[in-house]
């Protein structure tokens, strides 16, 4: 039996034309797609767990990091729980709450992480782009 593949909802739409509407011209097409990289266990990194990673950076805390992005503790503690169990070496540092409260540490690999990321986005929408096409079909 055929392992149907879970469905991506961490990952961000890129446009060719910047993300604007296209003409209404029928048979107008233009370039769009999804970036996200695959780890040995699924997606390692994707738009929705960068912009976690940059929320943890801003904010130091995995609630505060959710809340930010509209999702829940637990779906942002799995996230940052894969991500770290598929890198040579922890992206963020959680430290156990307790009265003095606990939090989260981005650390400098996650900052690679995201640069590398946005780095590679961006040669993606300039890929898309440039070999944007308007058919006629």
């Amino acid at each position: 039996m055929k392992k149907r593949r879970k469905k991506r909802t961490e990952t961000a739409d890129v446009v060719a034309d910047g993300g604007s509407q296209f003409d209404t011209d029928v048979g107008a097409y233009i370039l769009a797609g999804r970036l996200w990289i695959e780890g040995r266990s699924g997606t390692y990194l994707g738009e929705g767990r960068v912009q976690l990673l940059e929320q943890l950076a801003d904010k130091g805390s995995i609630s505060q990091a959710a809340v930010a992005l509209g999702m829940s503790y637990r779906n942002a503690w799995r996230m940052v729980h894969a991500m770290n169990e598929q890198s040579r070496r922890p992206l963020v540092i959680l430290n156990v709450g307790g009265s003095g409260g606990g939090g989260a540490q981005i650390t400098d690999n996650g900052r690679i992480a995201i640069m590398k990321y946005r780095q590679l986005q961006r040669r993606f929408t300039t890929f898309l782009e440039e070999n944007s096409l308007e058919m006629d079909l």
